[in-house]
């Protein structure tokens, strides 16, 4: 049930009417009109823009449009009030009955209320983390993680067919460097004094797995040259760095379903298929760059290189996809791995980057559009900055992994949940503030704690009217006469409950998981709202005495917020809590 969808259809049936009566042509484009929430509360509980966009196509005055629109819209028994507002806009009011029906339909439907239909098994790949696997996941992966992890899961919620996947950079030198770094803790563990020179990685994560080294191959490798061991041993700590970050996101929750990797495309004619693709569609040349903008380096000079012709798709410049010596670039196999995600089938891709990769969005998407010949869309998403106080002060943590603050470090700190959700208080592209005081603290200031405590306290009302012998299964509760909630508090969350399946819509065709935190928390304050007027006012306490039937009631109406709240929890992985501690 989408209550706005429903209305929406409403004012099109109207429309509908209006031109076979001849006041409006044939032919209107509706895609444009919208039914949504006004941006103030005091005009009513919907506007819809339809005459603003019928005006000028119709060659009509909006208000003349609005006036015959609100007459017949004012027919539907669910429309209390239809009142033109401003150049045309028009305003609804919907009668009480409709809100006292929304608790039916939330505890009737469960957590599948506003689940919908929209992605229809459209096949969505999910690409994120993806960090280089030379070492465990900082802090910065930690947000992209759970960005991208919520995204699949709302994606999934409203009907699409998510894989979630890990692109592993185990191709380039940066895996050559974590070997060397691991032959220094082999070395290490044998007794030898080491030195870590600058590029290194010296963090005391590779302590265990340079003994693990010793375990497995004993001294084989000790005053051996690099050609002796460098391939064996960066199997070796790449396999020990991918099972440590596997651990690393399943302390946060996060499951993927596809770790692919980047060196299973070399010496397979992987990359090679995919360039030759691009070439036999014209894309690919031997050509000269202009110098780079602003102010040009010293040591560059103009030379030949194999390019992509990516500015035929949105590019600022072209690409090289080879290096003078004959070795790809890093984009070539990059472009490689999404030519074997369209060829998987995926009808859209959506790829989530940290925020320093903002310069290779352009190309990224040129490639997948020139591979796909525009068919599949590629969605590049860059997940911002992490700063991290306490009680509004930087916070420096112990760095266990030398250099750098991990996943680990932060949910260890305050935990899966609340790492989760605290990382979904701002949008992807905007800088996030973490506050480990705030983000355990007991008050309103802390959204984790506000949206789980009006969770546990519907629970709470709940465990209460059992004890009093009140029947509150969901099923009773759904039989409830509501025909008595007309108080505007009560009112107030059934109408913010009604925007549910709408706010789910547009998260997921935004990509945008944030609005999901955004809404839970709007959705408690309603319920604490009505939870502490009852204080004062007895005739809006959930619980009333002697009255089974009214103490149903008004707990239905909580009980439906619980279930929202639930689903919009699963939705960004955080689990629902029945009892706070």
């Amino acid at each position: 049930m989408n209550l706005f969808s429903d209305i929406r259809a409403q004012v099109l049936d109207a429309i509908a009417a209006m031109q076979a009566e001849g006041t409006l042509p044939e032919g209107l484009s509706t895609d444009a009109i919208t039914v949504e929430p006004p941006r103030d509360p005091a005009h009513g509980d919907m506007a819809t823009n339809a005459a603003m966009v019928l005006a000028k196509p119709a060659g009509k005055k909006p208000r003349d449009i609005a006036d015959v629109l609100a007459g017949k819209l004012a027919d539907d028994a669910r429309i209390a009030s239809a009142e033109v507002a401003g150049p045309g806009f028009l305003n609804l009011r919907l009668a009480d009955v409709v809100w006292q029906g929304l608790p039916k339909a939330v505890l009737s439907a469960g957590e599948a209320y506003g689940r919908g239909s929209l992605g229809q098994g459209v096949k969505v790949n999910v690409e994120y983390v993806s960090a280089n696997p030379t070492g465990p996941l900082h802090v910065g992966h930690t947000r992209g993680a759970v960005f991208g992890d919520a995204l699949a899961s709302l994606l999934a919620y409203t009907g699409y067919d998510v894989t979630r996947e890990y692109y592993i950079n185990d191709g380039g030198a940066q895996v050559d460097v974590l070997a060397r770094s691991v032959y220094l803790r082999y070395l290490e563990a044998h007794g030898h004094e080491v030195e870590f020179a600058d590029g290194t990685y010296p963090g005391d994560y590779l302590v265990p797995v340079g003994e693990a080294l010793k375990a497995d191959v004993g001294d084989a490798y000790v005053d051996q040259p690099e050609s002796v061991w460098l391939e064996k041993v960066r199997e070796f700590a790449t396999d020990a760095m991918l099972a440590l970050i596997r651990e690393d996101l399943a302390q946060l929750g996060v499951e993927m379903d596809v770790f692919f990797s980047e060196k299973s495309l070399y010496g397979t004619g992987r990359i090679e298929n995919a360039i030759d693709t691009l070439r036999d569609r014209g894309l690919i040349y031997k050509g000269t760059l202009e110098p780079p903008k602003g102010k040009v380096p010293e040591d560059w000079e103009p030379r030949e290189q194999t390019l992509f012709k990516s500015t035929e798709h949105g590019d600022d410049v072209d690409r090289p996809i080879m290096k003078s010596d004959g070795a790809w670039t890093y984009f070539a196999p990059d472009i490689a791995y999404h030519w074997d995600k369209i060829d998987r089938g995926f009808d859209q891709l959506i790829d989530v980057f940290g925020a320093d990769h903002g310069g290779y969005v352009k190309r990224m998407k040129a490639a997948v559009s020139a591979l796909s010949e525009g068919r599949v869309p590629l969605d590049v998403k860059l997940c911002q900055l992490v700063k991290l106080y306490k009680n509004g002060e930087p916070f420096k943590m112990s760095k266990r992994a030398g250099t750098f603050i991990t996943l680990r470090d932060v949910v260890d700190e305050v935990g899966p949940d609340v790492t989760r959700f605290v990382m979904l208080t701002r949008k992807n592209d905007a800088p996030l503030d973490f506050d480990f005081a705030k983000a355990v603290e007991q008050s309103k200031e802390n959204p984790v704690f506000y949206v789980q405590y009006a969770y546990a306290r519907v629970f709470s009302v709940l465990r209460k009217a059992e004890a009093a012998g009140i029947a509150v299964d969901d099923a009773t509760l759904a039989g409830a006469d509501l025909s008595d909630m007309t108080h505007e508090t009560e009112l107030s969350v059934a109408r913010k409950l009604a925007e549910w399946p709408r706010l789910v819509e547009i998260a997921a065709r935004t990509h945008e998981p944030h609005r999901v935190a955004f809404f839970l928390y709007d959705l408690a304050s309603d319920l604490h709202s009505l939870y502490n007027r009852g204080n004062d006012e007895p005739q809006l306490r959930f619980l009333q005495e002697d009255d089974p039937a009214t103490s149903q009631a008004k707990i239905a109406l909580a009980r439906a917020v619980a279930v929202v709240i639930s689903a919009g929890l699963g939705i960004l992985g955080v689990k629902p809590v029945e009892e706070m501690r």
